[in-house]
């Protein structure tokens, strides 16, 4: 379906460049789609329109949505194959027909400026024949079903994205992921998501197509055909915004919750809280544009969405997951769960007081504790990146088992090989590896208690306070010793300080009497230095510092300085961090692992920090010896011997 869409670019080529092809398919695809599945409704939906017309009733809105049994309707005598019959008026009817379409319907394709691809296409001809093309696609709802849609629009997306060198990771996530992050986030409710007459409401804050929404959906109405489930989202780029809706809209769901905008700056649902969230937002994109309303609702601490902390500017990744915790409902109203995709970096980037490490630190410290699991999934999964992903999973109605815990799930061995490349993507979950990591996932804590069970070594369950950590500062006295050089000399008449002092010349050529000048201690260097300049009296104290670094000289075995109460001053070239784990003695730390290798070390308490970082690969490391050298070197003698085989055929 999607190659025989694609065959419309065959049309289109010399009047479009390639990166413009998808303004033309997209929006007809959809317009296409929106006609076929109003078909059946047609003629009521006319006939109740021409009546209520005529009784002069304004609000036909209702009324006509019940008529067509969608959230939506078309008013207009036209059909897209009807708009085939005038050939000469093409345009001003497809306007018109356009113009028929309910409010919802209209705005959809208003995000695709449909109206311009309309005039540019009947400027060059090719409109009729664009129409024409897709009359002849049947996309009727028992032809194609929603789900098949689906993966005809994210297959065009991808198209599109890869030949105009755009991301298609930004659109759409492979339905696999979708279905295993879906498991993941509501197997542990499957008990109660079966209760007669629930409703749950979904919210992707970065929907693309609606993928995880759809799925999750589904998901819930599998075990209970009964349930009211609403779907929220809110999607940045317009034309995955426009299919997402007109997707809510065939499903018949309500598309005015899908929002237009960008998730931080114009939050779509800022009085919603929800019961289930999910995201795949951008890997490593910028918040510079949304900065000024980012930084100045984080100065609002919690009274904000982002009062944890924020991330470098490069990386909004952990805005997104600030974004979701805030729309949390509290745990007496039944709690959230929520599930969000991320690559490596909000695992440890940051140091100790960083926005990043102050993020996680939220998350996991006791007082929340919102940090279910980490799920690692294999490489080579998405269509825009080969880097490795991860699952988080976060919820604030833990059950007794899991609270104080962290489940880490090492599933990057569960993949298969596609038979053919999409893009980045070499690798595929299956339904056997799906099912497999969700058992995995939700037996996580007894199987990490047994040894002896097969999966033992791909989940590890570690306490919350594991991941912090204590950043000392360790302080080496300052050694000096203390001489005059030509270096030294030239160096303080280029210092800053004696640009305006008066007696800069004066000073100089003291010094330079000095050169060849040496003591090991400052006292005994400060009385040579006064007979020297004994005559241009007590220096400023700008230029006296500059004098002395100039003549200052870092020695292992020199004089240890001191500050005016005697105690020995830090030297900054001798700095060095240690990262402590919380709940250990930090002096104790220091005597074990410091103090045997550099006696006069000391630790300035008032640097330390609290940080937290989970190096989930480091957890799962496992060390493999390198093969017996007698191994490698036969094997480079054999290649060797190959290659000499080669040559001689060759030469021969």
């Amino acid at each position: 379906m999607a190659n025989f869409i694609w065959s419309v670019a065959d049309l289109l080529r010399g009047d479009y460049k390639q990166s413009e092809y998808g303004r033309v398919i997209l929006p007809f695809t959809v317009l296409r789609r929106l006609d076929c599945v109003l078909e059946p409704t047609k003629d009521a939906v006319l006939a109740r329109y021409a009546q209520l017309k005529e009784q002069g009733v304004t609000n036909m809105e209702p009324v006509l949505r019940r008529e067509a049994k969608l959230s939506f309707y078309n008013t207009s005598p036209l059909t897209f194959r009807g708009l085939l019959a005038d050939q000469d008026h093409v345009a001003t009817n497809l306007r018109g027909y356009i113009g028929g379409f309910s409010p919802g319907a209209a705005d959809v394709l208003d995000k695709y400026a449909f109206d311009t691809q309309i005039s540019r296409l009947a400027e060059a001809g090719l409109l009729y024949q664009v129409v024409a093309k897709f009359a002849d696609i049947d996309l009727h709802p028992d032809v194609v079903s929603n789900h098949q849609m689906g993966y005809v629009f994210e297959e065009l997306i991808r198209r599109f994205s890869e030949i105009s060198n755009e991301t298609a990771g930004e659109h759409f996530t492979p339905r696999e992921v979708i279905k295993l992050m879906v498991n993941l986030l509501l197997a542990p409710d499957d008990d109660e998501l079966v209760t007669p007459g629930i409703v749950k409401k979904v919210y992707d804050p970065a929907c693309g197509t609606g993928g995880m929404l759809s799925e999750s959906q589904a998901h819930i109405q599998e075990l209970n055909p009964h349930a009211t489930v609403e779907v929220y989202g809110q999607e940045l780029n317009g034309e995955t915004y426009a299919i997402c809706r007109s997707d809510m809209m065939l499903k018949g769901g309500d598309p005015t919750k899908i929002a237009y905008g960008n998730s931080f700056s114009q939050d779509g649902h800022a009085s919603e809280r929800f019961d289930y969230m999910l995201a795949n937002p951008p890997f490593g994109v910028e918040w510079k544009k949304v900065e000024k309303f980012v930084k100045d609702e984080a100065a609002l601490g919690f009274a904000g969405r982002f009062g944890a902390g924020l991330p470098r500017i490069n990386d909004g990744s952990l805005l997104f997951l600030e974004h979701m915790i805030s729309k949390m409902k509290r745990p007496e109203d039944g709690g959230t769960r929520l599930a969000i995709v991320f690559n490596g970096s909000p695992l440890f980037t940051g140091a100790a007081g960083s926005g990043e490490s102050e993020i996680r630190r939220w998350i996991l410290e006791e007082e929340n504790d919102w940090l279910e699991g980490i799920v690692a999934l294999p490489d080579q999964l998405f269509y825009n990146t080969g880097i490795s992903t991860y699952f988080w999973i976060l919820t604030n109605r833990k059950d007794e088992a899991h609270k104080g815990k962290v489940v880490l799930v090492d599933g990057r061995e569960h993949w298969a090989k596609m038979r053919k490349s999409l893009g980045e993507k070499r690798k595929q979950i299956t339904e056997e590896q799906i099912a497999d990591l969700t058992r995995i996932y939700a037996s996580a804590l007894s199987i990490a208690e047994d040894p002896e069970h097969p999966d033992h070594g791909k989940v590890k369950v570690f306490a919350t306070t594991d991941f912090g950590y204590q950043r000392i500062t360790v302080e080496r006295p300052l050694r000096l010793r203390f001489e005059v050089t030509e270096e030294s000399v030239a160096a303080l008449a280029e210092a800053k300080a004696l640009a305006k002092y008066t007696w800069r010349d004066d000073l100089i050529a003291a010094m330079k009497s000095l050169i060849g000048t040496s003591a090991p201690t400052r006292q005994g260097f400060v009385s040579k230095l006064d007979q020297a300049i004994a005559g241009l009296g007590k220096l400023p104290a700008p230029v006296e510092k500059a004098v002395w670094e100039a003549v200052s000289v870092p020695d292992p075995e020199g004089e240890v300085q001191t500050d005016r109460k005697g105690n020995p001053l830090p030297d900054p070239d001798l700095r060095d961090n240690e990262n402590v784990p919380l709940g250990e003695d930090i002096h104790e730390y220091l005597k074990c692992e410091v103090l045997p290798h550099v006696p006069d070390a000391w630790i300035d308490e008032s640097k330390t920090k609290i940080g937290y970082e989970i190096p989930f690969t480091r957890h799962f490391y496992v060390y493999k010896p390198p093969r017996p050298l007698a191994e490698i070197d036969a094997e480079i003698k054999a290649l060797e011997a190959q290659i000499q085989a080669l040559l001689g055929e060759v030469t021969r």
